[in-house]
């Protein structure tokens, strides 16, 4: 095993945190052949698939179904060895029994036993939001992403945006920065801009969370930079699903859905009704607005059910619903970046004052996504203190090695104060010590 010893002076912690980091292939190196698998796979389907798995995991041998049948897992929970079941079990109660408390959202700690689990929580130290320009200045997004990260607990936020041809920033962003509490503000923007934020530059200090909506370049810049820095997620051009009932009155509904149209070119607005007479109305206004680069669509539909089966599948960053049939939908919506209901609830509201967030997942990642929140710069972590070893030494350590990890079994079982911790094998290391 390679050993490298390094040592800390004065103030070059960082120094050599990085140099460790070198001692290992960074994740750049295999980015090239992921794409193509990737590429492969997306065009491909299950024939890629099976066909990488026979040249990387069959040695040339031709793979079995995909999908393991449910009578096969049941033969293997009866084939399995006591020890190791109950391992796996104990795991399972242990592991819930903490996860639940985080599912609630509680802090605190979680008793199991005499072992105890104490949920923790941490801001991030750097942060910066992206704020769009261009077309036109963005005071409200400096607020979007500036007041959660101020409410996390950030110490230090960074805001940056692309100059106007003057090469300045507007000054009605600049204020926004001031009276927001930001730290630094940066004149660039594109995917240059997320660069330096990333890997920091002379002038431009490196951050540890990314957020904050923009253009195709920008957004694919996060997601390649994802890992050295953490990013809200892809936050590209806008999108609006209004569902209509034949019971709205379409003027504002149109209004709602030229507002979004006015993000330009990307942006797609979307209206669904189930009333002809609504989207005739909607086609009227869509068809003389002026030309923004957006994209509209309009949607015929038999009834509400079909309706919200549009919505979750399009999964928008806006969803309107408006009239007492698309109403009565709402509690059933469950992929929408912001749902907005009602007639009075137009999303202009909420890009700017209603109090929600206006940087949201869009391209459909609202099946997983979420808006920015104070919880995109916090880390959650555990802090384990362990009264009782041997109990769950007992559990775990035929587990350990059902996995092949001797080393790991003993390293619990040594902690056991009594003659029956000694494992079988003496001191020598094996082959499977490390993980």
């Amino acid at each position: 095993m390679r050993c490298e010893r390094l040592a800390l002076s004065g103030d070059d912690a960082a120094d050599v945190a990085a140099q460790i980091r070198t001692l290992v292939p960074p994740p750049e190196s295999v980015r090239d052949g992921v794409a193509l698998i990737i590429a492969t796979v997306r065009a491909g389907g299950d024939r890629a698939v099976r066909d990488y798995s026979r040249t990387l995991d069959t040695g040339g041998r031709e793979p079995q179904a995909l999908l393991v049948p449910d009578d096969e897992l049941d033969a293997a929970v009866a084939l399995l060895d006591p020890g190791v079941r109950h391992g796996i079990e104990r795991a399972i109660a242990n592991v819930e029994a903490a996860a639940r408390r985080r599912a609630r959202g509680s802090s605190g700690a979680t008793q199991i036993g005499e072992n105890r689990i104490i949920h923790r929580q941490a801001a991030v130290e750097r942060a910066a939001i992206y704020v769009p320009g261009g077309r036109a200045p963005y005071p409200s997004t400096v607020v979007m992403g500036a007041v959660p990260a101020k409410l996390a607990g950030v110490g230090h936020i960074a805001v940056c945006s692309p100059p106007r041809a003057d090469g300045d920033l507007d000054p009605v962003v600049l204020a926004a920065c001031r009276l927001a509490g930001v730290h630094a503000v940066y004149r660039m923007g594109g995917a240059h801009a997320i660069a330096a934020l990333a890997y920091g530059t002379e002038s431009v200090r490196g951050v540890d969370v990314i957020v904050g909506p923009g253009n195709l370049y920008v957004q694919e810049a996060k997601r390649q930079v994802f890992g050295q820095v953490g990013i809200d997620g892809f936050a590209g051009p806008s999108d609006l699903l209004v569902i209509a009932t034949g019971d709205a009155d379409p003027e504002p509904l149109a209004l709602d859905l030229l507002a979004q149209a006015e993000h330009g070119p990307g942006t797609i607005v979307v209206a669904a009704s189930d009333a002809p007479a609504t989207l005739d109305a909607f086609d009227a206004s869509l068809t003389h607005a002026q030309e923004t680069g957006a994209v509209s669509c309009l949607v015929a539909a038999s009834g509400a059910d079909q309706m919200l089966a549009l919505a979750q599948a399009f999964a928008p960053e806006h969803l309107q619903l408006v009239g007492a049939e698309a109403e009565a939908l709402a509690g059933r919506v469950t992929r929408a970046g912001c749902l907005f209901v009602g007639a009075g609830a137009g999303t202009a509201f909420g890009d700017y004052i209603a109090g929600c967030n206006h940087i949201l997942p869009t391209n459909g990642a609202a099946r997983f996504a979420s808006a920015v929140s104070p919880d995109h710069f916090l880390r959650r972590f555990s802090e384990v203190r362990i009264g009782d070893p041997e109990t769950l030494a007992d559990a775990a350590a035929p587990l350990a090695r059902a996995e092949g990890f001797e080393l790991h079994a003993r390293s619990m079982e040594v902690r056991i104060k009594r003659e029956s911790a000694a494992a079988p094998g003496g001191g020598d290391f094996g082959e499977n010590g490390s993980r």
